[in-house]
């Protein structure tokens, strides 16, 4: 007869391993690679902002931000089954900080704190995301206990989209559309999201793609009145990589395989600025640059202060249209 050499699953007490949530759970979570695990769970990328950040008199464990939008995610963390004190700390720590998304990691989740999440979710625009999180330890025998994070409240993206598009011009209505399709097709592509996260549909002309790195990202691009689509390569404020991506660009440009072509089209932009508000518009629109001399846009110059000037160093974007 057959014999087949397998084991058991076997759950670890979460305490084995992190034995103080602050000190240890709360440490471990905020490496890069444990980031980006709850990251890939919840569907958003993360960088961390800082850890045990002031709110008032108390301290969010963790404070991020999803990369790409920069819209800022708070991380309250519990290794315990979930209470009241905890539910209302998330939603102190959301309003002092202002942030967008809220991550409440827990080792169980009570019924009536999983309804109070489902409760927010329901009841705030497409803007804000709560979701709830058990976490476990599991190992096979012998070996090291591995983490899970197992969401079990979360935004229902497709109540919020269709919130999101009342009120929306037809134009805006087409560009949440074609996200929300965008976003729908990705979702069936393992080895796609292997590489990415796709950003949640939006009613813009772009959809950012981070690449690993803060250097550079691509960008996403649909023309509603031409009827076409593109991807940009955008470099921040880093010339040489800028550069060298320019005088690469015949790579881009070679035939498709379907007999389209794409056609390169390079551009200069500058790094926003030192300090004041961030620049709300879309990639490489900060400021215009012509023949590498900055000049300052509309918007820079109506919200320009003293202590903010543009950098020298220009940035580099070259744009590949899809006829």
């Amino acid at each position: 007869m057959k014999t087949y050499n397998l084991d058991t699953i076997q759950k670890v007490p979460l305490r084995e391993a992190w034995p103080h949530e602050a000190h240890d759970f709360t440490k471990w979570l905020a490496e890069e690679q444990n980031l980006a695990t709850l990251g890939t769970a919840v569907g958003i990328e993360l960088e961390l902002i800082e850890t045990e950040s002031s709110v008032g008199s108390f301290n969010v464990d963790i404070y991020a931000q999803e990369s790409g939008t920069g819209r800022k995610v708070i991380i309250e963390n519990q290794l315990e089954d979930t209470n009241h004190d905890h539910l209302g700390k998330v939603i102190t720590y959301a309003a002092g900080k202002g942030a967008e998304v809220v991550i409440w990691v827990v080792a169980r989740a009570r019924d009536e704190h999983r309804q109070a999440i489902e409760w927010l979710n329901q009841h705030t625009d497409s803007d804000f995301g709560f979701f709830l999180v058990e976490v476990e330890l599991w190992k096979i025998g012998d070996s090291l206990p591995a983490p899970r994070f197992g969401v079990v409240e979360q935004p229902n993206e497709w109540t919020k989209t269709v919130r999101l598009s009342e009120g929306l011009s037809e134009t805006e209505k087409v560009k949440l559309a074609y996200w929300t399709a965008y976003r729908e097709v990705a979702g069936g592509y393992p080895e796609f999201l292997k590489e990415f996260s796709p950003q949640k549909p939006s009613k813009d002309h772009w959809s950012t793609l981070r690449l690993g790195v803060s250097a550079y990202h691509l960008a996403l691009l649909i023309d509603t009145h031409k009827g076409r689509t593109g991807i940009e390569l955008y470099v921040d404020d880093d010339k040489e990589i800028g550069h060298r991506a320019i005088a690469n660009s015949g790579i881009f440009e070679e035939p498709r395989a379907d007999g389209g072509t794409l056609r390169c089209e390079k551009g200069l932009g500058t790094a926003l600025l030192q300090g004041g508000p961030p620049h709300q518009g879309p990639p490489g629109r900060m400021a215009g640059v012509h023949r590498g001399t900055a000049r300052m846009g509309p918007r820079d110059e109506k919200n320009n202060r003293g202590d903010r000037a543009l950098k020298n160093a220009p940035a580099v974007h070259c744009r590949g249209v899809l006829y």
